[in-house]
């Protein structure tokens, strides 16, 4: 019975990896289609594009996806080549528009967090080790947006990310003493693949740096 159980265990965690990507990817797939589906307010612009060139909806739904491919490809043509003035021009308009400015401003600074062109923004996060309590209390690993502490008061704290599993590209943002951030000897790459598989691919054991 034993010999069965730790056989069934090792199928479960072969097929993990593969049973959250195809979780990720479904999500992702749903995401898009809850965006841009014919139902949908996208959806519905675009076979209105699309019936100029065929009455069937959902030759005109593909026709109008085409047509927009089309414009976002030559858009980026443009973007190559006046890319640094396009988007002063457009940050000065959208951060003028009162709140719209504030959500345009934090998008764009994700945005470039998450451009391999752009890698400023993830460099200077890391991954630490969180110990809410402090020492010997209950460790999370968790991202350093940045090195640099804050004043809350008197005390010193740090801002870090806990990322969410096993979808980290979300999670909280949460501010502790500096004093609970210890940096974490491991990558990004893994870090990310440790939430993903909601702990299974953990190492056995990971080194503490010195404190954050």
């Amino acid at each position: 019975m034993g010999n069965m159980k730790r056989v069934f265990l090792a199928g479960v965690l072969l097929l993990l990896p593969l049973a959250v990507t195809v979780a990720l990817v479904v999500w992702t797939v749903t995401l898009v289609y809850g965006f841009v589906g014919p139902g949908t307010f996208v959806g519905r612009f675009l076979t209105s594009i699309g019936f100029g060139f065929s009455s069937s909806a959902a030759i005109a739904y593909l026709i109008g996806i085409g047509v927009m491919v089309a414009v976002i490809y030559l858009l980026g043509l443009v973007a190559t080549v006046l890319q640094e003035r396009l988007e002063t021009a457009l940050d000065q308009i959208m951060r003028r528009i009162p709140l719209i400015g504030t959500v345009y401003d934090l998008s764009r600074r994700f945005v470039s967090m998450v451009d391999r062109k752009d890698a400023d923004g993830l460099k200077s996060m890391s991954p630490v080790w969180v110990f809410f309590g402090g020492d010997k209390g209950a460790a999370v690993l968790a991202l350093l947006p940045t090195p640099e502490p804050i004043m809350v008061g008197e005390e010193s704290y740090h801002a870090i990310l806990v990322p969410s599993a096993p979808v980290p590209i979300g999670g909280g943002l949460i501010y502790v003493p500096a004093s609970w951030v210890v940096q974490a000897d491991v990558g990004m790459d893994q870090l990310m693949s440790i939430y993903v598989t909601m702990g299974v691919s953990s190492p056995k054991s990971i080194r503490l740096g010195p404190p954050a």
